[in-house]
């Protein structure tokens, strides 16, 4: 491609610039998609020529109301459809979400799905952001993240499960126990947009237990699943007063006529839809064991249909970016504005083999210079935290714990220690199985193991901080 071309995620407020955008940048040919994480085998060849048969009454006329197109949803999940509501994107709910049920303090580790910290930001809440430590394996330790609430006084908390761009999961034993321990919060969000790629649970979804309890929603994605971003839709499972509050500020028609359509698809295509989470499955051990053979190249265990991966010492990922797109046309999701995440990392999307042989080909080409495998680089050395790549927010996350700008100036030695993750567990291999479409989702019951814990006394709340005075706040602007 081009050289130019780079130019244009400079020219963004979003963290990549759109696949329209590329093609026009070049020669009408689009790179290979390492960036935007979607099943690459859904829908099937024979959908989108069905589609593409009906293009002229989809884009012509008005799709049927919300109402009509959830129902339909609803049948399929087996859900109550008071207990639920379908977005324009998550994006859109989780808009939804900040103006109507967070009212002045959000909690969420980082790094995480960029709308989670700069969403409420931009609306003036205090985020609090709770660092994974990149010497833990960016896990999640549930009972540090509870004390971690309690000391801040926070009133939303969310997590991503699996998380964004990481991968990390979380069993669902331990993810009902901590939305039970945050029973008096205002809000617990479970973002649970990437789990139909999950293999290492059963039944991993905490849907059943979200639509008993008064403050908890679960939110899903489609888009990602169907492999149709474009599209813009998913959905959030609450009990009814929560769904219907979120629902009633909706517009009649915020779903579009694709949308309508490929949702009545759907029942007729439950076998390609759970054969193709098998494959990405496949695709992720086998794509990952790829990329562990590259020297000084971390990849850590993932859940999701991506793997996050830290690059060699000496490695620029803005660099290593441009270089495969403009030299390989690879696309891949360079993390250096995600907060808690540095330029050191990329998030790469699980495709079939033959692109992860070009990407491993371009890798080496970028990273050694030549085809052949180079001598070992040094690893980074253990027990280092996360680098955002940018000064500012580094103090801003660690000496005051997401706190924000105005406690920089009365941080030092008086932040609260920053918690230590868990080690992350290694996954088995997955079954060979293929999950039903749209996995029945679980009944509940009692869940043994250990909660998360953490002290229930209202904590004292460090240095403040308001979105709009958080000039250090990078975003992501993109969806993902």
């Amino acid at each position: 491609m081009p050289d130019n071309v780079t130019s244009l995620f400079r020219s963004t407020a979003a963290h990549s610039p759109s696949m329209a955008a590329l093609t026009r940048e070049s020669d009408g040919a689009g790179p290979v998609d390492f960036c935007i994480p979607c099943n690459p085998y859904f829908p099937t060849p024979a959908m989108f020529e069905e589609m593409a048969a009906r293009l002229r009454d989809i884009i012509t006329y008005y799709p049927s109301s919300a109402d009509t197109i959830t129902a339909e949803l609803c049948g399929l999940l087996q859900l109550p459809p008071q207990c639920v509501a379908m977005g324009n994107g998550s994006t859109e709910l989780i808009t939804w979400i900040d103006h109507l049920l967070v009212r002045e303090s959000l909690a969420v580790p980082v790094p995480t799905f960029g709308r989670w910290t700069d969403q409420p930001m931009e609306t003036g809440k205090r985020v609090d952001m709770f660092p994974l430590q990149e010497s833990s394996g960016f896990a999640l330790d549930l009972a540090q993240y509870a004390e971690f609430i309690r000391a801040r006084g926070t009133r939303v908390a969310v997590i991503c499960n699996p998380n964004n761009p990481d991968g990390g999961f979380l069993h669902k034993h331990a993810v009902v126990q901590f939305m039970d321990a945050m029973a008096d919060l205002d809000l617990v969000v479970i973002d649970e947009s990437f789990l139909e790629f999950a293999d290492a649970e059963n039944e991993p979804s905490v849907v059943q237990e979200a639509m008993l309890r008064p403050n908890v929603i679960v939110l899903r994605s489609l888009g990602k699943n169907f492999g149709l971003h474009g599209i813009r839709f998913g959905y959030l499972v609450a009990n009814p007063a929560l769904a219907g509050r979120v629902r009633s500020m909706l517009p009649k028609w915020n779903l579009n006529s694709f949308a309508e359509h490929v949702v009545f698809m759907l029942k007729e295509h439950g076998a390609e839809y759970a054969q193709s989470l098998h494959q990405v499955r496949r695709d992720r051990m086998d794509m990952s064991g790829q990329l562990s053979s590259l020297p000084g190249l971390t990849v850590y265990p993932s859940q999701g249909n991506f793997l996050f991966v830290r690059l060699p010492v000496g490695a620029e990922g803005t660099v290593v970016r441009d270089r495969l797109l403009t030299e390989h046309r690879i696309l891949v999701r360079e993390c250096g504005n995600k907060i808690g995440s540095s330029s050191r990392f990329l998030r790469l999307v699980v495709r079939p083999q033959v692109d992860v042989r070009r990407l491993v080909t371009g890798l080496e080409q970028v990273l050694y210079g030549t085809s052949r495998r180079g001598a070992a680089v040094p690893e980074q050395a253990t027990g280092t935290a996360y680098s955002s790549g940018t000064a500012a927010v580094d103090r801003l996350v660690t000496q005051t714990n997401g706190a924000g700008t105005r406690g920089l100036a009365q941080a030092a030695g008086a932040g609260m220690p920053l918690p230590a993750a868990a080690s992350r567990p290694t996954y088995p291999p997955p079954a060979a199985r293929v999950r039903p479409f749209l996995p029945p989702l679980p009944s509940r019951g009692g869940q043994g193991g250990r909660g998360p814990g953490g002290p229930t006394r209202p904590g004292t709340e460090g240095p403040t901080t308001r979105g709009a005075e958080d000039p250090t706040n990078p975003g992501t602007g993109g969806p993902a």
